[in-house]
């Protein structure tokens, strides 16, 4: 990426951004204390999801590592728009993450003259770029959620009804739904509210997937990034060493294949509710061409819960179980 013409000596960043010699902002001691920690998850998750060090943003910002060091750190003497925007960008932040960036880091929303840059999720060739604006139209004439995605998870495109079923999950630094698909199922706190049996119907097979993608190119720099995440998760982390093996021995590969897998959602319209739906993936010619997926959530009637989910899962989070029943305890 090259570097950011808004951010450059001549027109940008004070003295003081470029030595670091600045200081935090004097807040009210205990909400100033939550909002620098979040500050520093929220830059630091973000540069590491996108595999770079702080020389490397420091490099696009043009300033010196200690200065964005001193930035990662909240220590800054004030957050300037110039300077979020700035970050966004370095960041390669979505409209939704720069919405969060700016909550985080001043309380309140960028600028209205600031659009994120949804051309730069669209190819270079003209013809690829022609036919996504087309199938943005496709897709949004399906009634049911669809997304494309490519082999990290990272999200293409998404339509009405996709944003529709996840309208209720709250920002989060690296893992909404229409960023990285992955991320969200994993990390998000919100996800097992609107995928139901999260753990065994959605975690695990996309965890299956997910050793699959890295097997077959372990240095790419998105893929190793989730494989970190996962790493300092110690629930994500047995899951992905211990039950994968386990849950692909008892259901077999084809369990975690994602076409055709039958699972269930909680829709935040009350007149859906709880609701089976079928995961349809697909793609075609051009889509295969620029690496994409199209996935489709086709919603129906309520209905049991899969065969491979244990009856009654859906109502237990998680994340505070004492163990996940996908890791079969010891012995088995």
């Amino acid at each position: 990426m090259p570097h950011l013409a808004a951010v450059g000596p001549s027109d940008g960043l004070s003295q003081d951004d470029r030595t670091g010699d600045e200081r935090p902002m004097g807040e009210e001691p205990v909400r100033g204390a939550v909002r620098l920690e979040r500050r520093k998850e929220i830059l630091r998750q973000r540069r590491e999801e996108l595999g770079l060090s702080q020389e490397d943003v420091a490099s696009r910002l043009r300033i010196s590592v200690r200065a964005y060091g001193n930035w990662e750190r909240g220590q800054v003497k004030a957050w300037t728009d110039r300077k979020l925007l700035a970050l966004a960008e370095a960041l390669e932040m979505s409209e939704r993450q720069c919405f969060w960036l700016f909550r985080v880091m001043v309380d309140r929303d960028p600028p209205p003259t600031w659009r994120a840059a949804e051309e730069s999720r669209l190819p270079e060739d003209p013809e690829q770029r022609d036919y996504l604006r087309d199938y943005a139209a496709l897709m949004e004439a399906v009634p049911y959620p669809s997304f494309l995605v490519d082999h990290r998870w990272d999200v293409a495109l998404t339509n009405s009804a996709f944003d529709q079923l996840f309208q209720t999950v709250r920002p989060h630094p690296t893992a909404l739904p229409d960023d990285n698909f992955l991320r969200f199922v994993l990390f998000h706190p919100d996800a097992a509210a609107v995928l139901d049996d999260h753990e065994p119907a959605w975690c695990v097979p996309l965890l299956a997937q997910f050793a699959t993608a890295l097997a077959a190119d372990p240095q790419d720099e998105g893929l190793c990034s989730i494989r970190q995440e996962v790493a300092r998760d110690p629930f994500m982390e047995a899951a992905y060493r211990y039950g994968v093996p386990h849950w692909l021995s008892t259901y077999g590969a084809d369990a975690a294949e994602r076409d055709g897998a039958v699972l269930a959602v909680r829709h935040p319209d009350a007149r859906i509710g709880r609701v089976r739906c079928r995961m349809v993936a697909e793609t075609g010619r051009m889509l295969d061409a620029m690496g994409l997926t199209r996935i489709t959530l086709v919603l129906s009637a309520p209905a049991p819960l899969p065969a491979h989910s244990p009856q009654g899962a859906a109502d237990a989070p998680r994340r505070q179980q004492p163990r996940l029943r996908a890791v079969p305890p010891l012995g088995e």
